[in-house]
């Protein structure tokens, strides 16, 4: 069979094979796109566009007002010439083309007119259920806050994103104690605070100071984990945090820099917190996933891929320490998959899935694809999710997933390493099945 044809012949299956998409940031207030703003800034489109010269580097709002919308689609429709080549660029153009009927180039003659195209298909309810069958998602996790009223429990799936204590912040050295003090001064799960936060923090009544105030934090923490209502939570572990064995004085001695803390303050605090919070999650290690991601880090504006090697290491030692508690990891440094594999291949606790953000770009994808497939068992790596913020790149993302996975089975085909129906059962096997047996991802 010629190389093309087998392809194409892969990618019939694998459109018959559902997906379960385990990780969104979904909005049950709004599943589809609002307007154009939603397809077309697209933090992942903003950063191509920045790459072209776009002057605003900065996210759109979540609830961005018309003025903001308008002003930001305004100032960057002259750039998207120049990002048409990029793969982010292709999966606006698939949105655009599949979903809405749109073939012509956006320009700032006829946007309008596309926004209001798109705006009108989302004052239907039924319209998100309609992409994701399109898509062939039967279902799609999100974080739990973005629940709202329940109004699409039926196609959505949840996960306890609250506070990072294993995140940095550019230029915040006391940012594990402001995670948790941040949740402490909350009577339950609330949205997480943002990747690059900055310099404006809100005021609260309850401050860390002791370690006493640490203790109660965790427990406050803990005690207000939803079980039953969430699969998973999910984490970043930061390669700027050296982790280390962090005693009950060192830690009190480190609070006492709280007011001017340094980095190596800053790994204690996360070191610390970190390890209190896993040895009371492992006491639910049948209940939850401990999600987490890795390789990117926080810039002014956005993150950059950055993974020391040494961190892969200081990962492998917390979840040894911790064998009853499931790990997942979402990895954005494509350099080190086959390191995380080999870790996947060591500890039955940990589980590869899909390809996060500095890796969602189709040669990444692959080279992760293809080694995951000749070192991980089937069972131990999940091979798609979006981190789609609306329905319709949960669309593009599965659509340009499984051209890839279409051109990676092909040359394990035609090497002779799977015939076609190993491929596809591989397929289903990632796509399907190790979702619900990892994660209990029921569809």
């Amino acid at each position: 069979m010629q190389e093309n044809s087998l392809i194409k012949t892969l990618e019939e299956g694998l459109s018959a094979i559902p997906l379960l998409d385990i990780h969104t940031h979904l909005d049950a207030s709004h599943l589809a796109a609002r307007g154009l703003h939603d397809i077309a800034l697209y933090h992942m489109v903003v950063s191509d566009l920045v790459t072209a010269g776009c002057p605003n580097r900065g996210r759109l709002s979540e609830e961005p007002s018309e003025e903001e919308a308008t002003s930001r689609l305004i100032e960057a429709i002259p750039y998207f010439p120049h990002i048409q080549n990029t793969s982010i660029a292709w999966g606006v153009r698939v949105i655009l083309r599949d979903l809405y009927g749109w073939m012509e180039p956006i320009t700032l003659d006829n946007w309008r007119r596309l926004d209001a195209i798109i705006r009108e298909r989302a004052s239907d309810a039924e319209w998100p259920r309609r992409i994701l069958k399109m898509a062939g998602v039967q279902r799609a996790g999100t974080e739990l806050w973005r629940r709202h009223d329940g109004r699409y429990d039926d196609v959505l799936r949840y996960a306890l994103e609250w506070a990072f204590f294993t995140r940095a912040q550019w230029g915040a050295n006391d940012i594990p104690l402001f995670e948790l003090e941040n949740a402490w001064n909350q009577p339950g799960p609330g949205a997480p605070l943002p990747v690059t936060m900055g310099s404006g923090r809100p005021m609260l009544a309850r401050v860390i100071r002791t370690l006493d105030d640490v203790r109660a934090a965790i427990a406050h923490y803990v005690s207000k984990i939803p079980y039953g209502q969430v699969l998973s939570t999910a984490q970043h572990i930061s390669t700027d945090i050296h982790f280390r064995d962090v005693t009950s004085a060192d830690m009190a001695s480190a609070l006492t820099h709280r007011d001017n803390p340094s980095e190596a303050d800053r790994d204690i605090y996360a070191s610390y917190i970190n390890e209190a919070f896993l040895s009371e999650l492992e006491k639910h290690g049948d209940e939850i996933v401990y999600q987490f991601s890795l390789g990117a880090e926080p810039l002014p504006y956005e993150t950059g891929s950055k993974l020391r090697q040494d961190s892969i290491f200081d990962v492998a030692a917390i979840i040894a320490r911790h064998p009853r508690l499931r790990f997942q990891v979402f990895l954005a440094s494509e350099h080190a998959n086959q390191a995380m594999c080999t870790l996947a291949r060591e500890l039955p606790n940990l589980s590869l899935a899909g390809y996060w953000w500095h890796n969602f770009f189709p040669g990444a994808m692959r080279k992760v694809m293809s080694e995951r497939l000749d070192m991980v068992a089937t069972n131990k790596q999940i091979g798609f999710f979006s981190d789609a913020y609306c329905v319709d790149w949960t669309y593009a993302k599965a659509l340009i997933v499984r051209k890839q996975l279409a051109e990676v089975l092909a040359q394990k085909v035609a090497q002779e390493q799977y015939s076609i129906e190993d491929a596809l059962s591989v397929a289903r096997a990632i796509l399907y099945e190790s979702p619900q047996s990892l994660l209990g991802f029921m569809p």
